[in-house]
């Protein structure tokens, strides 16, 4: 995900992590990991310290460096799965085989270093949407990761009637943060929150009982998505929320554009909205 950039970056003889020499004008920090959990062999979830004085909005990504064996900054964006006002960053990541950046993140170790950029990114935020009644956000794979945030912040809750959570992946072992989805639903039914929330797993590559097994847009095209959530997706009361693959936003962007929904331009609100790493 994302282009890398190098940098040179002050770094002690024979360290990855932990050993990283931050000077006071850079443009990042270095934070320490703090918790790891493996999903799968290759899904991982970690959390790092935070700096007191980073800030994002839920749905911001932020870009994340390792030191190769040169000495230079390789940087990937990751969205932000924690809340705004978690004391700690907590992200949700694939490790692609072959990758660089990856065998880096695969040797992580509670206690090591990563270097953390200093600002937050990106426009896949509610305040870039227009009011509206219902919140899709369609995900595909780590794609959850931003709607986590979104879910974690109070006013999300608040500003619609209905959060519907989409979430495809290949097995149903990628089901990350599935228990804590199903406890966010129903602690907002039990204390009576304005806004419901409506998740729909996807399992493509596997027969699991009870989940759809397609692609996201074909269970758009053939009614099965909003027979499922209950709610129509049309422009006038839903927001849509995108962040996969690539395909999975160029043939959402198309779906959505046909039923009239736009993006956000200055000086007026969509009802759609894209995170694009690529």
């Amino acid at each position: 995900m994302g282009a890398s950039m190098n940098a040179r970056v002050p770094v002690n003889p024979g360290g990855v992590a932990g050993s990283l020499s931050v000077p006071t004008d850079t443009k990042w920090r270095a934070e320490q990991v703090i918790w790891i959990r493996h999903w799968t062999p290759t899904l991982i979830s970690f959390r790092t310290t935070r700096a007191e004085a980073f800030r994002f909005v839920p749905g911001h990504y932020a870009r994340l460096g390792m030191v190769d064996t040169l000495g230079n900054a390789i940087w990937r964006p990751f969205s932000m799965v924690s809340a705004a006002d978690d004391d700690f960053l907590e992200f949700l990541l694939v490790l692609v085989p072959g990758g660089d950046f990856s065998a880096r993140l695969a040797a992580l170790k509670v206690g090591d270093a990563i270097m953390v950029e200093k600002l937050s990114y990106g426009f896949l935020t509610v305040n870039q949407l227009a009011p509206g009644n219902d919140l899709w956000m369609l995900s595909s794979g780590t794609g959850l990761g931003p709607f986590m945030s979104i879910l974690r912040d109070p006013d999300s809750w608040r500003s619609f009637d209905h959060l519907i959570l989409v979430h495809s992946v290949r097995r149903a072992e990628e089901l990350a943060y599935r228990q804590d989805i199903e406890a966010m639903r129903d602690s907002a039914a039990a204390t009576g929150a304005r806004a419901d929330l409506r998740y729909i797993p996807i399992v493509t590559r596997e027969q699991e009982p009870g989940m759809l097994h397609a692609r996201i847009p074909q269970l758009i095209i053939d009614g099965r998505l909003e027979g499922a959530a209950d709610v129509p997706l049309e422009v006038r009361h839903s927001r849509a929320m995108v962040c996969g693959n690539p395909e999975l936003a160029r043939d959402m962007r198309s779906l959505l554009t046909a039923r009239g929904f736009v993006t956000s331009r200055r000086g007026a609100l969509g009802q759609m909205a894209f995170e694009k790493y690529w």
